[in-house]
């Protein structure tokens, strides 16, 4: 089986790391591809949403966000009460796995138009609803009768990072200008439509090098956070999975559903969760997210769940 080009060069962002190669992206080369990225999926997300609106979209959302729900309580459990993390960790590890990974998204979509499997062309809108929830049940389960982490904490300055942060702010504007300026795409779809592959292609070369740095951080509790960052994907797979099929999205949207629920946050959520439990373990969720199941969704994961989804779709 042939590696898409575009995880080719993620593979090669770690292996130069590994080599210890003293290549790096410029930050600020880094920070436009991921604006070119969140704008292109808003983008192509709201040309999509003028051409299919409907009520039916309305109760597939509601179905999404449940998963947005749902997927943070199993992290936390698992976090809490099998890895034995104090509850302040757990709750912040359970909110980057609840919420989503545009990078994966963007991946899992540059394979599948690679392979040619069509999907529903408004799921941006479904990323754009992930973002939230998981933020929202995480800091719920952080609180407790003996948690007083959080109380010092600004509710305006969490309120602010989990509705504008520049995930949200960007796929949910650029969903809005595509839906209100659908017709005038073409002029600017070379950059953000033409040029998307290859602007994900230097996003992965750089996500590549993260990764592989991550990986060496991780030094308490490695066997479990291993464990956990490989296992709840495939569990956050399941999940999204079942639920397409509830909502009768098509094979290719069955497969997107099924990633988004195998990915987690390493820029929404970590910014969000900083801002409002200051005293969190966030290095530990960040190099989960970003050393072990990013890598683990981009290497493994999206061929697989396109292959279990093809078998027993077929």
């Amino acid at each position: 089986m042939s590696i898409d080009i575009v995880v080719a060069f993620f593979l090669l962002g770690v292996i130069a790391r590994l080599l210890k190669s003293p290549f790096t992206l410029p930050e600020a080369l880094y920070k436009s591809l991921t604006i070119i990225l969140m704008l292109a999926i808003g983008l192509k997300g709201g040309v999509a949403l003028a051409k299919h609106a409907s009520a039916n979209i309305i109760t597939q959302s509601l179905w999404v966000v449940s998963l947005g729900v749902i997927l943070p309580l199993i992290a936390f459990v698992l976090a809490y009460a099998i890895g034995r993390l104090r509850r302040i960790d757990a709750a912040s590890l359970a909110a980057h796995y609840g919420s989503v990974s545009v990078g994966t998204y963007a991946v899992a979509v540059a394979v599948l138009e690679n392979r040619g499997i069509a999907y529903e062309a408004y799921f941006p809108l479904f990323v754009v609803l992930l973002e939230m929830p998981a933020i929202a049940v995480g800091l719920a389960l952080a609180n407790s009768p003996n948690n007083s982490a959080n109380k010092s904490t600004d509710k305006r300055e969490v309120l602010h990072e989990v509705f504008f942060n520049q995930g949200m702010v960007l796929m949910t504007g650029g969903l809005l200008i595509g839906y209100a300026c659908a017709q005038q795409m073409p002029r600017i779809s070379p950059l953000f439509i033409d040029l998307f592959p290859a602007v994900l292609a230097l996003f992965l070369l750089e996500m590549g090098m993260v990764a592989a740095d991550r990986i060496r951080a991780l030094k308490d509790s490695i066997s479990f956070l291993i464990t956990f960052a490989i296992a709840m994907p495939l569990i956050g797979a399941l999940f999204g999975a079942a639920i397409a099929n509830v909502i009768s999205l098509s094979p290719g949207g069955v497969i997107l559903l099924a990633v988004l629920g195998a990915s987690a946050s390493y820029i929404a959520v970590p910014a969000a969760m900083r801002a409002a439990l200051p005293e969190a373990d966030h290095g530990m969720s960040i190099t989960a997210s970003l050393g072990v199941t990013f890598p683990f969704n981009v290497i493994v994961g999206i061929p697989l769940y396109i292959t279990l989804v093809e078998i027993f779709l077929a």
